[in-house]
């Protein structure tokens, strides 16, 4: 890939930026909201679901969002969409600042337009993947997801102390910096090797894989008479479930775990410290995951990732009061496999399965399916944290990942649809 040093150029360009739509993705879908609800909690009062309501409603608007943005980015191309995104975001953020706890309206439209303008950011970030990368396509994906647990490495602590030292102001920092990844998508990325006459991974050739007839449309009839793509839409559906539910209510797991001892609360006394060591621990997860798919393939891949998501799951169902040291640091290494490594597989597996050019036109309805059940993971959440049985919940998510797993082997025999172009399956002519 780095062979050619134009494709190179364009590649290092991508991976950068493609870090921090995951990093912002991260934070902004769900991320900040372990900051913002204890933050409104303790000083305006509001309860569970009156602060992340207007994600719920933003979480069911994304449904028919999924398919929107795809249907654009597959006619329009990513640029087009995924600037206007990005800036109307940031306006979304000087909303919140500008709410100060005290104007719910403006709060809940600006919350609202931030959840869901995220998911240009990622989907675009996923496309432009998929439209570069085949032979490289897992690994270059494991560098960018990568954002996703340097923000709980590094932005919840940043999150934190920014909200403590200027309350609901540090939205507009956010927003300054939404400006600046604006303007580096407008400079620095092209939608399509070929665009500027290349192809994927620094080829001197276009892919053999690809048929004449790849890119054409896939209808909502054919995604629901196909069996892989149900299997898709199922298992990675319960892992997208999963992580929206564990990223959006770990802070309040972990308060509601707290002792007096524990100043001002376990979350920030303990359980951010290994938040930081385990999750830089686990970046790297996100690379190898996507080593595994570029080498033995992305079911085999997923496996391994379905069963990552464990670490983060099981130490919180069985964390005691107080905390304990060593669940902590499991959990936070799957905290980072887990953020990392969704992102990776997922466009992945959906390329692996539909191919280069089909990825954007079945994943559009793919995520519009997933996205229903996904919209309802904080309500879950909040219900049973309000009825005092969070830890039921977690048990809930751990037999949704049993099914996920066994669904995930179901797919054992579906064929790379680019193998041709693979390094684990290369033929050449």
């Amino acid at each position: 890939m780095f062979e050619n040093r134009k494709f190179a150029g364009y590649s290092i360009a991508f991976m950068f930026v493609g870090l921090l739509y995951n990093f912002f993705y991260s934070g902004l879908q769900n991320d900040h909201l372990n900051i913002l609800t204890p933050f409104l909690q303790s000083n305006y009062g509001w309860d569970d679901l009156k602060i992340t309501n207007p994600v719920t409603v933003g979480a069911l608007v994304t449904i028919i969002l999924y398919l929107v943005i795809g249907s654009l980015f597959v006619k329009y191309g990513v640029k087009k969409i995924l600037l206007p995104s990005i800036v109307v975001m940031a306006l979304g953020c000087v909303g919140i600042a500008l709410s100060a706890g005290q104007n719910y309206l403006l709060y809940s439209i600006s919350l609202f337009i931030v959840r869901v303008l995220v998911v240009p950011l990622q989907m675009g970030g996923f496309m432009l993947a998929a439209n570069w990368y085949i032979k490289y396509r897992g690994r270059v994906l494991g560098v960018i997801t990568a954002g996703s647990p340097l923000m709980s490495v590094v932005g919840i602590r940043m999150l934190t102390s920014m909200v403590a030292g200027y309350g609901l102001n540090a939205y507009v920092i956010i927003a300054g910096a939404l400006g600046v990844l604006a303007a580096l998508t407008a400079f620095a990325i092209k939608d399509t090797p070929e665009e500027v006459g290349l192809f994927p991974d620094g080829a001197d050739h276009a892919p053999l894989s690809e048929s004449e007839d790849a890119g054409q449309p896939i209808t909502l009839k054919q995604i629901l008479t196909d069996a892989r793509a149900w299997q898709l839409i199922i298992s990675y559906g319960i892992l997208q479930f999963v992580i929206m539910a564990m990223m959006s209510y770990m802070a309040v797991r972990y308060i509601s775990l707290s002792t007096p001892q524990d100043v001002p609360n376990l979350f920030v006394s303990k359980a951010m410290f290994w938040l930081s060591i385990g999750a830089a621990s686990g970046i790297p997860m996100s690379y190898v995951l996507g080593w595994i798919d570029d080498k033995l393939g992305s079911i085999k891949a997923s496996l391994v990732l379905n069963i990552l998501f464990l670490f983060a799951v099981i130490p919180l169902a069985i964390m005691p009061v107080g905390g304990n040291t060593t669940l902590m640091a499991i959990w936070a290494f799957g905290v980072a496999c887990m953020t990392g490594g969704l992102p990776t597989m997922h466009p992945c597996v959906t390329s692996y399965v539909y191919g280069r050019k089909n990825y954007m036109a079945a994943n559009r309805w793919i995520m519009t399916i997933q996205a229903i059940p996904m919209a309802f993971a904080l309500t879950f959440m909040g219900i049973f944290n309000q009825m005092g049985k969070l830890t039921t919940a977690y048990y809930i998510l751990l037999v949704m990942l049993a099914i996920s797993f066994v669904t995930i082997l179901t797919m054992w025999n579906i064929p790379d649809a680019n193998a041709a172009d693979r390094e684990y399956g290369l033929q050449r002519n």
